[in-house]
């Protein structure tokens, strides 16, 4: 019995001393060793640590054990303790081999390209109407179809009233019973002599004529009726100037009031091209900036120029018109029609990163600062604009340091795994088991309640149906 039970005990000692060899081997031989564990991790999940051995709980294998010369950090604990959070400590020769970089913060501003979109109207100085004079009624209308061009003086229609006929019938008596010759606009009459009674016949033609001016007749018509010295049956509508018929009231056989207007004509040789920006946008375009003008389907492009007028806001939208001015001599451009504005924005002066420097991971973002040789700090910033390879930093950093800007995931996930030790309800989630079936607790009375996993037992809601 004594032999028996003494093989019993050399069993049980040798196989305590397997289990404790094969859960702490690394931490017992490199205790001895000299090299310092930093953490464990799970090696199915390395993102999982915890400062001492043990299983991990996803998987059940032993925690790997994770060392401060694997690592970059200096040997010595003490070294390590000195760091600041989540620093960690590069070699100059492992920097080289990682192809670890680092450049100094800038404060310098930027030009950004701002992609808009622009509607065309004609430049309302270059717009004419032409509207009537007099009651009357229309005679016949000439080729003058919405978006046909026109030349000045060109025919357009002719009208009929009879209130025009008394002011061109004075106008014929003045021209007639005034010596001399009529000018060339037939409003200016040349006398051969001087005197009183010259200056009254001219004084009486001018204002024949424009009386005959404000009834809708052109100064072409006038001059013909005092080249021919008769009395026409009609007034002709003539295009005030080149362009194009932008819109047309007016048909053969109808009667009109006084004020209609009969057409809208526009030259387009200029155009404006009004388009929306947002207003913090608008405060960094100054009057005279160039922008280009391209056609949505076409990709042609024309220069514009932001014009010296006021922005328009518009009400409750946080934004603002601008109108640019384009030079359209091929008429390319019509109005109502859509195109693309590119313009340069230039914002202030900033202080600014390379953008491979920054780590954005949606709720936070952050650059590696280099505090002191080979040590590299996590930084949480505010990042701004960024236009080509820069990177506007609101907060976080000065001008002058010096932030990681190559390899800086490589410096961000060994940051990462030094960072503190997470508890394992924050850091993995528990399995379906033990979360999915309640607990079952038996009760007194033969019914039984349900336990959730957080703790807190209520009453079985089939416990009253059986």
């Amino acid at each position: 019995m004594r032999r028996t039970t003494m093989a019993v005990v050399a069993v049980i000692a040798i196989a305590a001393s397997f289990g404790l060899g094969r859960y702490y081997p690394h931490s017992q031989t490199d205790s001895k060793a000299g090299r310092h564990v930093i953490y464990y991790v799970d090696p199915m999940h390395p993102a999982y640590k915890s400062d001492k051995p043990g299983i991990a709980p996803d998987c059940g294998m032993p925690l790997v054990p994770v060392y401060s010369d694997e690592v970059g950090y200096p040997s010595s604990s003490s070294t390590s303790a000195q760091l600041p959070a989540g620093a960690v400590s590069i070699d100059v020769v492992t920097q080289r081999l990682l192809g670890i970089r680092v450049a100094p913060a800038e404060k310098a501003g930027a030009i950004r390209s701002e992609r808009v979109v622009g509607r065309i109207v004609p430049e309302d100085t270059r717009v004419y109407r032409v509207n009537a004079g007099i009651d009357g009624f229309v005679r016949e209308t000439f080729e003058d179809s919405v978006g046909t061009p026109v030349k000045k003086d060109q025919k357009l229609a002719t009208y009929y009233s009879p209130d025009f006929l008394a002011a061109a019938s004075g106008f014929l008596a003045a021209t007639e019973r005034m010596p001399g010759s009529v000018g060339k606009d037939g409003a200016r009459f040349t006398p051969n002599f001087g005197g009183p009674i010259a200056k009254e016949g001219v004084k009486s033609i001018n204002g024949y004529s424009d009386r005959l001016r404000n009834l809708g007749m052109s100064d072409v018509q006038i001059q013909r009726i005092a080249a021919s010295r008769e009395l026409p049956d009609s007034i002709d509508i003539v295009a005030p100037a080149d362009g194009f018929i932008l819109a047309r009231n007016i048909s053969p056989g109808l009667h009109f009031d006084h004020m209609m207007e009969f057409y809208r004509i526009a030259d387009l040789n200029r155009v404006w091209v009004v388009a929306e920006v947002f207003e913090q946008e608008a405060a960094n375009l100054r009057p005279g900036s160039m922008a280009q003008v391209s056609l949505r389907e076409e990709g042609r492009q024309f220069p514009a120029r932001l014009t010296d007028s006021l922005p328009q806001s518009e009400p409750g939208g946080g934004t603002v018109k601008l109108r640019f001015e384009v030079e359209n001599h091929n008429f390319a451009l019509r109005p109502d029609m859509l195109v693309n504005v590119e313009l340069p924005v230039r914002l202030p002066p900033a202080v600014t990163v390379p953008l491979d420097a920054l780590v954005d991971s949606g709720e936070n973002a952050r650059v590696y600062v280099e505090h002191g040789e080979g040590v590299f700090e996590p930084r949480q910033v505010e990042a701004g604009w960024r236009v080509g390879d820069r990177v506007e930093i609101l907060r976080g950093i000065q001008p002058g340091e010096r932030v990681v800007v190559a390899a800086t995931f490589l410096v961000d996930s060994e940051s990462r795994l030094k960072s503190p030790y997470t508890p394992i309800s924050k850091s993995i989630p528990r399995r379906p088991s033990q979360t999915s079936a309640p607990m079952l607790k038996p009760m007194a009375n033969g019914k039984r309640m349900a336990k959730d996993p957080a703790g807190s037992i209520g009453a079985n809601r089939g416990a009253g149906n059986d």
